[in-house]
C-alpha cells in the first residue's frame, strides 16, 4: 500500500508547490521591478525638475546707479570722471561685469567713464528674456540716452565687442568711434572653452552643474580667458556667482548668432567708424591670427599685445589703458 500510495501522495505535493511557488516568484519580480523603477525614476525626476528650475530661474537689479528702462528693465552702470571731458563707454564680456574694467581706470581717469553691466550680468536685471545680441545694444543705447551721452567712444571686450558693433549698426549718432579687445572676428576663428565651461553648456548636466556650482569650478572655467598669472578678484567671482544659468548661454547663444549671421570686421566695414581693435597674441578663445580679419575695415589700427591672452584689461593693464585713453582723445578732437 505504502508503494502505490507515495507516488500519487509526491504528485500532490509537487501541485501544491508550484501553485504557491508561482505568486511567490511573481511577487519578487515585481518588487525588483518597483525598486528599479524608483531607482531610476526617482533621479530621473530630480534631474528634469532641476533642469526646468534652473533655466527659470531669475534675480533682480540691485545696485547704487540703476537706470530703468520702458521695458521694465532695471540696468546697473557706474559712472567716473568728469562730466564735462569726452565720454568712454566700456562693455563687458560674457560673464563679465562693471569690475573688469577696474585696472583700465587710472590711465582713464580724465575722461568721463561710463561702464554698463549687460542684462542678465552683474547686479542689473536678469529676466528669463532679453539676450539677443542686438536686445542688449537697444538697451545700452537707451541707457545712454537717459545718463545724457550724446556721443561717445564705445569699447566692448569679447562678446561686449560684439554689443559694440551692434550699437554701432544701430545708432551712428550716438557712437563716435569704437574699439574692440579680443573679440572674435567670425565664428570659426573660436579655439575652445575649458572643460568645465564646455560641461556647463551640456543640456541637464550643465543645470546640474551650475546648482552645484562652486569658486573653484567657476575659476577653472574662466581659466581660458587668461594667459599670464593673474588673480580673479573675488567678487568679480561673486558676479558670476551671481548671474542666473539663462542670462550665462542665452548670451552665449546670441553671440554664437551674431558671429553666424555676419562676421564683425564686415558688419564694421560699412560703418565709416574710426576703430581700433586690441588682440592678445596668446589669446586662449579667438585665434590671435583672426585680429588680421579687422584690415577688411577702413580706418582700424591694430594692435598686437605680445604675450598678452583674451583679458588684456587684467593682464596689461597699463598698456590697454593707454591704447584706449589715446584713442578716445584722438577721435573726441575729430
Amino acid at each position: 500500500m505504502d508503494e502505490t500510495t507515495t507516488p500519487q501522495d509526491q504528485r500532490t505535493h509537487s501541485r501544491a508547490d508550484a501553485t504557491t511557488s508561482a505568486p511567490r516568484g511573481w511577487r519578487a519580480w515585481s518588487r525588483r521591478r518597483r525598486i528599479t523603477l524608483l531607482t531610476v525614476g526617482v533621479p530621473a525626476v530630480l534631474l528634469a525638475w532641476n533642469t526646468v528650475s534652473v533655466r527659470s530661474e531669475t534675480a533682480e537689479a540691485f545696485g547704487k546707479q540703476l537706470v530703468r528702462l520702458p521695458g521694465g528693465e532695471n540696468i546697473h552702470l557706474v559712472q567716473d570722471g568728469p562730466p564735462g571731458a569726452p565720454t568712454v563707454v566700456l562693455l563687458h564680456g560674457l560673464s563679465g561685469s562693471t569690475a573688469w574694467w577696474d585696472p583700465v581706470l587710472p590711465a582713464l581717469r580724465d575722461l568721463r567713464v561710463v561702464r554698463v553691466d549687460l542684462l542678465g550680468h552683474g547686479t542689473s536685471a536678469k529676466p528669463v528674456d532679453g539676450y539677443g545680441i542686438a536686445e542688449h545694444a537697444r538697451r545700452v543705447g537707451a541707457v545712454l540716452d537717459k545718463v545724457g551721452v550724446r556721443r561717445a567712444t564705445v569699447v566692448g571686450h569679447s562678446t561686449g565687442g560684439s554689443v559694440a558693433t551692434s550699437l554701432a549698426e544701430q545708432r551712428r549718432d550716438l557712437v563716435a568711434a569704437i574699439a574692440l579687445i579680443d573679440t572674435g572676428p567670425r565664428l570659426d576663428a573660436f579655439l575652445d572653452d575649458s572643460f568645465a565651461g564646455r560641461l556647463m553648456t551640456t543640456p541637464v548636466v550643465g543645470e546640474l552643474l551650475w546648482r552645484l556650482r562652486s569658486d573653484s569650478m567657476i575659476r577653472d572655467a574662466a581659466s581660458t580667458a587668461f594667459t599670464r598669472k593673474v588673480r580673479i578678484p573675488d567678487p568679480m567671482i561673486a558676479d558670476i556667482r551671481g548671474m542666473t544659468y539663462r542670462s550665462l548661454t542665452a548670451t552665449a547663444e546670441a553671440s554664437t548668432a551674431y558671429l553666424k549671421e555676419w562676421p564683425i570686421p564686415d558688419r564694421l566695414a560699412g560703418l565709416d567708424l574710426p576703430a581700433l581693435v586690441i588682440f592678445g597674441s596668446q589669446d586662449r578663445r579667438w585665434q590671435p591670427s583672426s585680429a588680421q580679419d579687422y584690415r577688411r575695415v577702413p580706418h582700424a589700427r591694430i594692435e598686437i599685445l605680445d604675450g598678452i591672452g583674451h583679458t588684456p584689461m587684467f593682464e596689461a593693464p597699463d598698456t590697454t589703458g593707454a591704447l584706449l585713453h589715446g584713442f578716445a582723445v584722438e577721435t573726441a578732437q575729430r
